[in-house]
């Protein structure tokens, strides 16, 4: 297996804060994030998925929250998707325009 093959969008996750994970681009901006919540009064771990300021579904792993935040992305990038100019605020940074 090449390098290529092992890559999986959780290699573009940050943390930091604690309990954050920023997802960047290959610019360096970020794309959205994941966020690690208790649930369940506590007893339970998920994991929030944020795509352009909304949640876009809750995972039991990690691995899988980064996926989905991931494949928003690359979507938004494939036909009817728009421009990286309409991205959303994440984290009041600059976002670059096109």
């Amino acid at each position: 297996m090449d390098n290529q093959s092992k890559w999986h969008p959780i290699m573009a996750a940050v943390e930091g804060p604690t309990g954050v994970w920023r997802m960047i681009d290959p610019m360096g901006l970020e794309y959205g994030r994941v966020e690690i919540r208790r649930v369940m009064n506590g007893t339970d771990v998920r994991y929030k998925a944020i795509w352009r300021g909304d949640v876009i579904g809750w995972s039991t792993t990690l691995r899988d929250a980064c996926y989905r935040v991931h494949d928003a992305f690359l979507r938004a990038h494939g036909p009817g998707g728009g421009p990286a100019a309409d991205w959303g605020e994440l984290s009041g940074n600059q976002r670059r325009t096109v």
